[in-house]
């Protein structure tokens, strides 16, 4: 399995950001990294007969980064360009391999009450549980 923890310290070795978060921005913290569990509306995926042998960590990834918009924009698509990059991924000694990107781009939501811009990447890991 991997955990929030994991992904988010395994964000950091691209250096996007200042500061790295997973759950909640406690004080908003602007070029900021949070991490979080996306809901989804897919039912459990149940094997009949073998054990699978991957399961699927959905996350999204908020970048909380400053009163640019167009700033915020290019440090968005850099991230997201990184991810759609990566190839033969361990995170924490898990094997992932895929990575799925949900949509064409980070999704623009707007500010914060600060005027802070954000841009969300929802995200799928495939991960092996090495049965």
């Amino acid at each position: 399995m991997i955990s929030l923890k994991d992904i988010k310290d395994w964000l950091k070795q691209f250096d996007i950001a200042e500061h790295y978060y997973m759950g909640k921005l406690d004080n908003k913290q602007d070029k900021s990294v949070g991490v979080y569990q996306r809901r989804t509306s897919d039912q459990p995926r149940m094997c009949i007969g073998e054990k699978s042998s991957y399961d699927i960590k959905p996350v999204s990834i908020l970048l909380h980064w400053s009163n640019d918009a167009d700033e915020t924009e290019e440090k968005a698509m850099a991230l997201w360009n990184v991810l759609r990059s990566q190839t033969n991924v361990t995170i924490n000694n898990v094997h992932i391999p895929y990575i799925k990107l949900l949509n064409s781009e980070p999704i623009d939501v707007g500010t914060d009450e600060k005027g802070v811009y954000e841009r969300v990447i929802e995200i799928d890991f495939y991960y092996s549980k090495g049965v």
